[in-house]
Parts: C-alpha cells; structure tokens; sequence
C-alpha cells in the first residue's frame, strides 16, 4: 500500500531523514520506534506532504506522492493524526468530527461514519456538545483520531496517540488501534510506548539518527536485545 523509497528529508539545511526505505502493506499496523529527534514525525510529515523529500520516491496505491498537495492527500484515503492533536479547541467534539468529514464520500456518509465514531469512543457521544478546548488529554485524543477515521480512510498515521496519558487510557487507545485495524484500516503508528506498540505492530522498524536500523514483526522487536536494552530497559 505505502512504498518509502531511499527518501532524503530535510529541514532547510539541516537534513534529518538519511537514505530511508521501508513498507506498509493493506490491512496491517506498522510501527516506526525509536528515540526523540530520530526522525519519526518527520517521516510522517514527507509522507502527508508537509515537507517534501530531497530525494527518493513515496508511493501510495501504486501513485507518486511527490507533487500531490496536502489536502489531495485526504482524498486519495490518507489521514495524518499529528503529534499534539491539533485540535479546534473553540469547537464542540461533533464540529470537530464533521471537519474531518469534508469532501466525497465522507461528507455523504457522515452520518453514519459519526455514529461509528461514539460506538468506538463511548465518551464523545456524551462529550458532543463540549467544546473540545475543555476536554480531559485521553478525551481529546480521542477526538483527534476520531476526526481522523471521519475522512473513512485507507492508511491512518497516527503520531504519539499515547504521550501524556494515564496507563488505563492508553491501554484504551491501542485497544481502539486493535478495532480499527479490524475494520481494514491500515495504521502507521509512530510511538515512543514501546512496548505497547510492538505489541499491537505487524511490522515495525526502529529508527536512529534518520535511519532504518533494524526492522521486523512486533514480536520479533520485543525479543530484539538491543530493542530490549535501548528502549524497554531490560
């Protein structure tokens, strides 16, 4: 489905991302972990069209995504929940779900794409009139992925879903990553929650300094030594 191609990404001078290559197939979860400033949502960003690669291909469903506009993105079935949730804080939950919903086929289907989002997130039903400024943090997250599966997409990229929640809610938000994929939604997930992501990831890769190091199942990285000793403390 997703085909990163030796892709080179930069911040002006300053280039982040070295030589990347790997792949996301339909119907699966796939991580990228690895340490702060190794690159993660920065990967995120070339691939939604914030920033653009020096060099290298990304390819979606078969297209170059190279001259595609960030908003062509949504269109095309790609939606890129950012680090920090970006919410419309001056917006109520159902206004911020209904902007997720915009063009073609979510906009006729909202209605019924809504109704699955407060059977998935049981809390925003009884929150969709609350201005979403005013949410608890695992509440707002809540809605940031919510508005994300409004668009009804093919690839969902999640960056960080779990920073800054209490253990209970996070556990509720990889329950919800495990039903989404179940739905047929693929989900690239950048995290620094090891453990918990290894352990809902098809597939997962470790990047260091802008770099792909290791790659492999969920299960193969959580039995990795230097995955264990880096990043889960063993």
């Amino acid at each position: 489905m997703l085909e990163i191609k030796n892709i080179d990404v930069s911040y002006g001078d300053v280039q982040v991302i070295w030589d990347l290559s790997f792949t996301v197939k339909q119907g699966e979860v796939a991580a990228l972990i690895g340490a702060n400033g190794a690159g993660k949502s920065t990967t995120l960003k070339a691939i939604s069209g914030i920033l653009r690669p020096t060099r290298g291909e990304i390819i979606f469903n078969g297209h170059p995504l190279r001259r595609v506009e960030p908003f062509h993105l949504i269109e095309m079935g790609v939606a890129h929940v950012p680090e920090a949730r970006r919410l419309f804080v001056g917006m109520t939950v159902e206004e911020n779900l209904d902007m997720g919903s915009l063009k073609g086929e979510a906009r006729q289907e909202r209605a019924k794409t809504k109704e699955m989002m407060f059977s998935l997130f049981s809390r925003l039903r009884e929150r969709r009139h609350q201005l979403a400024g005013t949410l608890s943090g695992g509440e707002q997250q809540m809605v940031a992925i919510a508005r994300g599966l409004m668009s009804k997409p093919k690839l969902l990229m999640l960056d960080e879903p779990s920073l800054g929640l209490a253990p209970i809610l996070v556990r509720e938000i990889f329950n919800v990553i495990k039903r989404v994929r179940e739905e047929g939604v693929t989900v690239l997930i950048v995290e620094q929650n090891v453990k918990q992501t290894l352990g809902v990831a098809n597939r997962a890769y470790v990047l260091e300094n802008g770099r792909a190091t290791l790659e492999g199942t969920g299960a193969e990285l959580l039995d990795n030594p230097h995955v264990q000793e880096a990043y889960l403390g063993v």
